[in-house]
């Protein structure tokens, strides 16, 4: 048995970024559309052409809170950050505009402050979209629950 080396701490640390999704934007989604007072996020789905944005807007929700959660364990890692990072993809350049904002940044696009502003900013979810393509690519490392899962088969 191989011990566990740098890697593998630094992949767990990555993976811990899953928390931030899920308790810090996740869970108050799934909360709010659970209570029923997620309107306005399945407005804004809506807002971005998805059909049926209820059930879009309840999958964005599951993969962030769930998915989130999943990553940061270390529990089909690979699946859940591919369904995270999707969705990051989304929330960057569909919802925040990343890339309007980068060819704004450099002159190659003239918007007003106040249209850049409602936007949002996109760098959180481009940091999270990398980090979790990275964990795709990557894997959970030897300390994540998957390969506990992998050993008891």
């Amino acid at each position: 048995m191989k011990r566990i080396d740098w890697t593998d701490l630094a992949l767990l640390l990555l993976r811990l970024t899953g928390l931030l999704l899920a308790v810090g934007h996740g869970w108050g989604k799934v909360h709010s559309l659970a209570t029923g007072h997620g309107e306005g996020f399945v407005s804004g789905v809506a807002a971005l052409g998805f059909p049926m944005p209820a059930v879009f807007a309840w999958a964005a929700a599951l993969s962030e809170c769930l998915g989130g959660l999943c990553v940061a364990l270390g529990l089909g890692t690979r699946i859940a950050a591919g369904f995270a990072a999707f969705t990051m993809l989304v929330a960057a350049f569909f919802q925040h505009k990343a890339l309007q904002h980068l060819l704004a940044s450099i002159g190659a696009l003239s918007v007003s402050e106040e249209t850049r502003r409602s936007w949002g900013n996109p760098e959180m979810a481009l940091v999270f979209l990398l980090i979790f393509a990275g964990l795709v690519l990557a894997g959970g490392g030897r300390l994540a629950l998957d390969r506990l899962v992998r050993r008891s088969r």
